[in-house]
């Protein structure tokens, strides 16, 4: 049962974990464990050859089964939302880590622990993964760790965000750019994503006459989004694990869009549910535009514009996609760089999940070493020139694009010393406690494992020993 790999690195762990014979894996002792021994697995689990990866990874899954820290689904959660039975006075965060996923996830973790926090989820875009540098496996195997590191037990709910269906592609080869989309729905679901957000609001064709909103004008404008939503669905149906069902969510607006309003939700969930298999398990959320950019609006010196969200529609829609369709709610996505004063508006107005990503990236980057920060710089002006638009100041163009120095520079960030990760960790932990406060998720966890009961899933070492996934190009894709 056990390689090379794996031996060496059980070597490394200092006696804290054993394996049988038989593939079963214990904890011997588990402070020791949290110790260096963690450390080791997290690093080898991103950088060490490929099987070590494998032999780290398998470990960190197994591991999280064996500690009660286990990769979950939200579904059941959200639709009792939907019910009435959970209450919809939290919202849920919904946390990409872009830069430094380990000593992040950390901070997630150590502000969560003392609040009690359950309803919390990880995630990372389709277009993340390619400039961050970060597949499923690594992702969800780096979050386990940290998990582990700070004596976290309960569900994981790691999420695939904005698993997005390129709009010129899909003009271009249908098949071939759902097929991608799928292909990296099967990867996520392997490695342990149990909720998905299927991105096809690219699809909406707004060129249909608008100069009235009658029902079936808006329909044509959808049907493109809610049939190849259902199609994508019914894909991940076919696969989720038995006793898990697969927290999936559509969209029908792209954001920085027009904002979404009730007659397209209605003609998108009805036409996604005529479209979607009879009797298959639908959506358990629905993402709307609101008035918000991904990453925020640079002005010319670099600083972040006001943005006005809409949260009338926010609570209106979250409202109708309870009552008529039995989800959780709206989800609010491009928020972590509003104001702090905006975020417990996410909560009087009823939204089910907000998107959080840029403003941590934007405290590691003001907190990384002027060197280190100069030479990621250097490189986004040289690799990325082509990519500042006529009339954009340097300043714009470096905020805008420096989320795609994470990926090359990723190994530099992990190596960073230790007085500075650990001064990043604690402003992130900062950062983090604040928005689970203004979210008011504080003593989530025991409703989060209500709906989430432990599904023990085990995995062999071969299933994390295939080919690596090919790099796509996802410059055009949201985050």
């Amino acid at each position: 049962m056990s390689p090379k790999a794996l031996q060496t690195l059980l070597g490394e762990l200092e006696g804290s974990v054993t394996v049988a014979d038989d593939g079963k894996v214990s904890v011997s002792d588990e402070e020791r464990l949290r110790g260096t021994p963690v450390d080791t697995l997290a690093q080898k689990a991103v950088f060490g050859d490929t099987g070590q990866q494998a032999a780290a990874r398998w470990l960190l899954w197994e591991l999280g089964q064996v500690l009660g820290i286990y990769p979950a689904s939200i579904h059941e959660l959200y639709v009792a939302r939907g019910r009435g039975q959970v209450p919809v006075n939290f919202t849920v965060p919904a946390i990409n880590l872009r830069a430094m996923a380990y000593d992040s996830a950390r901070a997630v973790f150590r502000a969560a622990l003392p609040r009690r926090v359950g309803a919390l989820i990880f995630e990372i875009a389709r277009s993340e993964i390619g400039y961050t540098d970060q597949r499923p496996a690594e992702y969800l195997g780096v979050v386990m760790a940290a998990a582990i590191k700070e004596g976290y037990r309960g569900p994981l709910f790691v999420q695939g965000d904005h698993f997005q269906v390129n709009a010129k592609k899909f003009k271009a080869d249908p098949e071939a750019e759902v097929g991608a989309v799928s292909g990296l729905a099967a990867e996520a679901i392997m490695a342990g994503f149990y909720n998905i957000d299927i991105d096809t609001s690219t699809l909406v064709d707004l060129s249909y006459p608008t100069v009235d909103v009658s029902y079936p004008t808006v329909d044509e404008q959808q049907r493109n989004n809610y049939e190849v939503c259902a199609n994508l669905t019914a894909f991940i149906r076919e696969r989720e694990p038995e006793g898990i069902t697969i927290s999936v969510g559509g969209e029908i607006g792209e954001i920085g869009e027009k904002n979404s309003d009730e007659t397209e939700l209605r003609a998108y969930m009805d036409g996604y549910n005529r479209t979607l298999p009879k009797g298959m398990v639908g959506l358990s959320k629905i993402s709307i535009q609101t008035g918000t950019a991904h990453g925020g609006v640079p002005l010319p010196d670099g600083t972040l514009a006001q943005v006005k969200i809409d949260f009338n529609v926010i609570k209106e829609l979250s409202r109708v996609s309870r009552e008529a369709y039995g989800m959780g709610g709206a989800v609010q996505h491009g928020a972590s760089t509003l104001p702090d004063e905006a975020f417990n508006q996410f909560v009087q107005n009823e939204a089910t999940e907000v998107h959080l990503a840029t403003g941590f990236q934007n405290i590691v980057y003001d907190m990384l070493p002027d060197e280190l920060r100069q030479r990621i710089y250097d490189h986004i002006k040289t690799a990325h020139a082509k990519e500042q638009k006529e009339g954009q100041t340097e300043e714009q163009f470096i905020y805008k694009t420096r989320k795609k120095g994470l990926g090359p520079f990723k190994a530099d960030l992990w190596g960073l010393a230790e007085d500075t990760r650990g001064a990043i960790r604690r402003s992130l932990e900062e950062k983090f406690g604040f928005l689970f406060d203004q979210l008011n998720v504080g003593d989530t966890m025991e409703i989060a494992r209500r709906y989430t009961p432990h599904v023990e899933i085990h995995k062999t070492l071969a299933d994390y020993g295939g080919p690596a996934a090919k790099a796509e190009d996802t410059s055009e894709l949201a985050d």
